[in-house]
């Protein structure tokens, strides 16, 4: 670029005549030049950092970055592991605690304590307050409760100690062959009954086979009563001691007679379509001291968690049921 040079009309030569700056001049330029330049510099500085940060910013939000997706990652884990334990719980209750006739473990033991909002005000001031303080209940909640399981595992284990005897006469497994669980019509509780067509309490479960399915005891006892009875048509009773018996309804053969002493497992009858039925099917209850138990509660050793859920969603159908719902029945 080349130098400026300046001129002034001179009226009285008519010409015009080069005009040399002072040194004041010049200085007061050189530093008018410094000032602008640093201005512009400063600017484009501050945008810089302004639109894409100090490599300490950088690294700041690189490492920020990170632990939100290892918190995500940790949350989702933590998840799953709760999903998990909350099937163990629901065996545990349901299931181990049933058969071992022991309270369900009470939720204000396996919740307390969790919910401390105190616990957690020295996690507030950070930027990711609401994703760490979410993250550390869970993890907190996690702790928590496999604790209060393993508690419950070795109280369960110390009640078993000696019962082997009863374990093996509790009702415990399906009274047919129901490995998909396609058998499983209706479950127990209020159904809409398939002949009156009015809301009743069914105190049992049905399953749908064809006539002549094996039909098998569910835990070792005595048979106590065979034959025809009202609404049940075909019917075996076993009492298995410990205040437990189990009815099969609706049966085309019994092969079984009454005082036959039958172990788990065994065949005793065959499904059928006696009584009061729409369909072939066989229809199970169990009772305890006199009093009709939700059957879903006692297969424990034919059921994972997953195929218990299973189950319970497909038990809870309202127009499958098949036979008749009696709200009193004949007590055992």
């Amino acid at each position: 670029m080349s130098k400026k040079i300046f001129y002034i009309y001179n009226p009285k030569t008519l010409t015009y005549e080069r005009v040399y700056p002072s040194l004041r001049q010049r200085i007061i330029v050189v530093l008018r030049h410094l000032f602008v330049g640093s201005i512009l510099s400063i600017g484009v500085i501050v945008a810089f950092y302004f639109w894409f940060g100090s490599p300490k910013e950088e690294l700041l939000k690189m490492e920020n970055e990170q632990m939100q997706t290892q918190y995500k990652v940790l949350s989702k884990r933590v998840d799953a592991a709760l999903e998990v334990l909350n099937d163990l719980q629901q065996r545990d209750d349901n299931m181990y605690r049933v058969i071992l006739q022991a309270e369900p473990v009470n939720d204000e033991i396996r919740n307390n304590g969790i919910y401390n909002p105190s616990r957690y005000e020295n996690l507030l001031q950070m930027s990711d307050a609401e994703l760490v303080v979410s993250t550390s209940q869970k993890v907190d909640n996690l702790a928590r409760q496999v604790y209060v399981q393993c508690n419950s595992m070795n109280e369960l284990v110390k009640l078993a100690q000696g019962q082997e005897e009863r374990i093996k006469h509790i009702p415990a497994i399906q009274p047919v062959s129901n490995k998909d669980l396609k058998r499983t019509a209706s479950g127990y509780g209020y159904r809409i009954d398939p002949i009156y067509k009015t809301t009743k309490f069914h105190q049992g479960m049905d399953f749908s086979a064809n006539v002549g399915t094996p039909v098998y005891v569910t835990g070792n006892g005595r048979v106590v009563e065979t034959g025809w009875q009202q609404g049940f048509g075909n019917t075996v009773v076993i009492d298995h001691g410990y205040d437990y018996k189990t009815r099969y309804a609706h049966l085309s053969k019994i092969l079984v007679r009454k005082g036959q002493e039958v172990i788990r497992g065994e065949e005793i009858a065959e499904v059928g379509n006696t009584g009061k039925s729409t369909g072939p099917h066989l229809h199970y209850e169990v009772l305890y001291k006199g009093k009709a138990q939700n059957p879903i509660n006692y297969y424990f050793f034919d059921l994972s968690p997953e195929d218990y859920d299973s189950m319970t969603q497909l038990a809870e159908n309202p127009g499958r049921v098949m036979d008749q719902q009696q709200i009193v029945r004949k007590t055992m």
